[in-house]
């Protein structure tokens, strides 16, 4: 089972990268752009057919590992079938 891990700087901590982005996507005459914030998305497989067991598990490694939770806060979601495959 895929486990999402979605991790983002939380609301009022400064994102420099995201400021550079929107400065970037400025000067590409993407003028309707008002804010950028970056993040991480981490795309885990774990071995269990039980997506609560799933969740759980990847609850447990963004808490330990993967977010900051002084600055960073973080969403867990399973892959669908459908969202595997990504667009262009």
């Amino acid at each position: 089972m895929t486990v999402l891990v979605k991790v983002m700087l939380k609301s009022g901590v400064l994102d420099p990268q995201g400021k550079a982005i929107a400065d970037a996507l400025h000067r590409l005459s993407y003028t309707s752009v008002s804010d950028v914030r970056a993040g991480k998305l981490f795309r885990i497989e774990v071995d269990t057919a039980d997506p609560r067991h799933a969740v759980e598990v990847g609850t447990q490694m963004a808490a330990k590992l993967l977010a900051n939770p002084v600055i960073e806060d973080f969403e867990i979601a399973l892959e669908t079938a459908s969202a595997a495959g990504g667009s262009r």
